[in-house]
């Protein structure tokens, strides 16, 4: 069946996002506050990556959307003003599936609560764009450990670290991160927030394994501060889960070339999950006691991240996907962590986090 997606923000994953829309033959209408964002999406960006732009992609200021019904809505604008617009969407529009794209909000956690509780509500189901938990290596992964190849866990290290001027090539216009939200760590952007993917990876990870949430959240960040930007550019995280899992994430956007990574050590064997493990794609590396190391690469394109990404939406509306890895809760989980990296540094404390809400209230010095 023929979907209808909106998308909020022609920026980067704005487009993305519409090109696997209309891969899948979906109507797709695409609208931003920003008139030359709109210019700049039909005229470069669009064109630019897919060779032409796609004349049935309609565009829109915000201001003239058409009074219709969507079956999918996305929300591709700067973190800050993400809760603000999906509470007025569940309110007004209810789709029947609205994404979000990552991070769901900023450190502050300010009206996470009351999305938290309006979804819950709605029959709109609410998806946090954590990709990666759908890619090819991440399926593969999870076969491994389902079979209890690696034995134990003993520990799960994840990284996301890359140098962020692959993101500013993506986006000519930003002159630097003083240009968006990127250069504030209090707006969703720095390496905790912009990078994320790595706390929630090792999440999904501990989830698969049945280790439990994070519940303790210990870090150290390396903050930038000049005259129009202050945002963390290092960022090491050491947390526990509900079961005495131990491990680390690190996030940072000053290394190159890019590395991204999950290493799950168990007491048989191990296993590595990357990203991008070379240009033919993603790649997953284990071994176990008495046999030699595998390593299996996962051909992928950057398109396919957000291909299955919709493939997966789609999967939800048609009843398929009962738990969904990126669904609001996990989001939210990740937005806790985010949250308690931040109040440990400049603390310097051990923060503890209790999930009775979604506030900065359920997150104190352990």
């Amino acid at each position: 069946m023929n979907k209808k997606v909106k998308i909020y923000g022609a920026g980067s994953i704005g487009n993305h996002l519409a090109y696997a829309s209309r891969s899948m033959g979906w109507d797709v209408l695409m609208c931003d506050n920003d008139p030359q964002a709109l210019t700049r999406t039909k005229s470069e960006i669009y064109p630019g990556r897919y060779g032409k732009w796609d004349d049935k992609i309609r565009l829109c200021l915000v201001q003239d959307i058409p009074n219709e019904e969507f079956d999918i809505v996305i929300i591709g604008t700067p973190p800050d003003t993400h809760l603000d617009l999906a509470i007025r969407i569940l309110k007004e529009e209810h789709p029947r599936i609205l994404l979000i794209e990552k991070p769901l909000c900023t450190p502050k956690l300010e009206k996470a609560q009351t999305l938290y509780e309006l979804a819950s509500q709605s029959e709109t189901v609410v998806c946090v764009g954590y990709n990666h938990t759908l890619g090819q290596n991440t399926a593969e992964a999870e076969k491994i450990l389902r079979r209890g190849k690696i034995g134990e866990c003993i520990t799960i290290n994840a990284g996301f670290q890359e140098h962020w001027g692959g993101i500013f090539r993506a986006h000519p216009w930003l002159a630097g991160p003083q240009d968006s939200y990127l250069g504030f760590s209090q707006r969703g952007g720095g390496a905790t927030g912009e990078h994320s993917h790595a706390i929630n990876i090792w999440q999904h990870f501990a989830h698969t394994l049945d280790l439990g949430r994070i519940i303790e959240v210990s870090a150290f960040m390396d903050i930038v501060k000049e005259e129009k930007t202050e945002y963390d550019q290092i960022s090491h995280i050491t947390v526990k889960t509900e079961k005495g899992l131990v491990g680390f994430i690190t996030q940072d956007v000053v290394t190159e070339p890019p590395k991204k990574y999950v290493r799950i050590q168990g007491r048989e064997g191990f296993l590595e999950w990357y990203v991008n493990w070379s240009s033919e794609g993603d790649a997953i590396i284990s071994h176990c006691k008495g046999e030699v190391v595998t390593k299996k690469i996962l051909p992928k394109k950057r398109p396919d991240d957000f291909k299955w990404e919709v493939e997966h939406l789609e999967q939800i509306i048609e009843g398929r996907i009962q738990e969904s890895p990126i669904s609001l809760e996990r989001g939210l989980d990740t937005m806790m962590v985010i949250a308690a990296a931040y109040l440990s540094h400049q603390r310097k404390q051990v923060m503890r986090v209790d999930y009775s809400s979604y506030t900065l209230d359920s997150i104190r010095d352990a």
